[in-house]
């Protein structure tokens, strides 16, 4: 790309090319690419004339639709700032609007129908001050908070959107991943940047998303590895055609090796990719192995990775500008540790673990995902989470909440559940406990497992 390229011009004027063709997928019809365009000078019209411009921060709250999704581009287009909401953050969008600065917010509701509302008085935090000065839009996510305080991520969008000027495939793309999130936000610029299809979706339940994929054709589901056993355990992905999926990627969390064989058996024709990223840093390229395993090589253009003491590091181009309420975490040089364990062999990896998630027993590492995979062998075992506990002697001794098929009798599913384990793992990898639980209870609203 030349130096003093848009990259956010030059994405939406391939979009503009597609015409006809649909951008969207909602409610069981399509948006053609005129019509969503015809939507964005709607909505330039509209913030206009509630004052909203460049720098404005301004709040979506909803999820993905025709609404918001051109809302998105006409306030890139204003090199305003957005800051995504959706109904999982709700109980803490008033304080997370209060640390983002959010001037004005545009609610939406279920039929796409909206509300504008606007603040007075709200202060400009320092760093979004400063980043004005750049003239291009912003976006602010926030973390999940799962180890301390959300913190607030300021994205450049024209340093985002950078990735996708090269021209590649374009996919009938699930919109699975949230919006308020930079992973959703990261899918929806690919499905349009190459002229292909958003799916939207009404919910995040296996018998919703398989419809969805049947009705739109879809080729490319991007989801977790989470969602994808509970679609399994569900067997919702008997009762639709499901045959259009060509691609299946997963990232957020490790992916247990059963889970993984158990998908490529259900989607034969579907390529089965890991991907890899940090809110902090963007989404890396990935390429998996060949075969289905989990090894793979991450990096490609504007990113560099290097491992130390086991621990992935990342040098991106496309770096958060910073956090709105917390130290930078990257160090002089660029560098910022993801707190990913990993396996190295060559010039790939094989991520073993979140560092805060692994059970340290007498000194000893359990990874919960090696033990997680060998549970979910057992015939009955929908689902597992592996976890740590207190323990007065080793300091911390593995547990397991499982989720079974079929109801049995607690004690005599626990005798064969660590007989196998025994099998197959070291003592000390053995659970010293299990519970049995719903599948529902295993996950977050998120589709990602609840290890505490």
């Amino acid at each position: 790309m030349p130096v003093n390229a848009n990259a956010i011009d030059i994405v939406t004027q391939r979009m503009r090319k597609q015409g006809g063709r649909p951008a969207l997928h909602w409610r069981g019809a399509d948006v053609s690419y005129d019509e969503f365009f015809a939507r964005i000078d709607d909505w330039l019209d509209h913030l206009a004339r509630h004052g909203v411009g460049a720098g404005t921060v301004c709040g979506v709250f909803g999820d993905y639709s025709p609404a918001t999704t051109s809302l998105f581009f006409a306030l890139m287009r204003l090199n305003a700032i957005i800051v995504p909401f959706t109904v999982v953050g709700e109980t803490e969008m008033e304080r997370f609007a209060e640390i983002a600065g959010v001037e004005c917010m545009v609610r939406f509701k279920a039929d796409d129908t909206w509300t504008f509302e606007a603040f007075t008085d709200v202060p400009k935090d320092p760093l979004v001050a400063a980043f004005l000065e750049r003239g291009t839009p912003g976006l602010i996510v926030f973390t999940s908070g799962s180890t301390g305080e959300p913190k607030a991520i300021l994205h450049d969008c024209e340093r985002v959107m950078r990735k996708f000027v090269p021209e590649r495939r374009g996919w009938s793309t699930v919109l699975f991943l949230m919006m308020d999130h930079f992973g959703g936000f990261n899918t929806l610029l690919g499905a349009f940047a190459y002229g292909g299809v958003a799916v939207c979706l009404a919910d995040r339940l296996p018998e919703t998303v398989c419809r969805a994929i049947a009705e739109a054709g879809a080729t490319l589901l991007p989801t977790t590895p989470t969602f994808l056993n509970l679609m399994i355990a569900s067997g919702a992905w008997k009762r639709f055609d499901l045959t259009s999926v060509k691609m299946i990627t997963y990232g957020t969390e490790v992916m247990p090796e059963t889970t993984l064989a158990r998908v490529a058996e259900l989607f034969p024709d579907a390529a089965v990719k890991q991907t890899y990223g940090l809110s902090e840093l963007g989404v890396l390229r990935s390429k998996s192995e060949e075969g289905h395993n989990t090894w793979l090589k991450v990096g490609g253009d504007g990113f560099e990775v290097k491992i130390v003491d086991g621990i992935l590091w990342v040098r991106s181009e496309s770096n958060m500008v910073g956090y709105l309420n917390a130290p930078n975490p990257f160090d002089d040089d660029g560098w910022m540790c993801t707190g990913d364990e990993v396996e190295v062999r060559g010039d790939m990896i094989r991520f073993v673990g979140r560092k805060s998630e692994i059970i340290n027993v007498g000194g000893q590492k359990v990874f919960p995902v090696e033990v997680e995979t060998v549970l979910l062998e057992d015939d009955n075992v929908s689902e597992a989470t592996v976890f740590g506990t207190p323990h007065v002697v080793l300091g911390q001794a593995p547990c397991a909440r499982v989720s079974l098929r079929h109801p049995e009798d607690k004690k005599a599913m626990t005798a064969r559940l660590r007989r196998h384990c025994r099998e197959s793992l070291a003592k000390y990898k053995v659970p010293m406990r299990f519970v049995v639980i719903d599948n529902e209870e295993q996950r977050s609203e998120r589709f990602k497992k609840v290890r505490r």
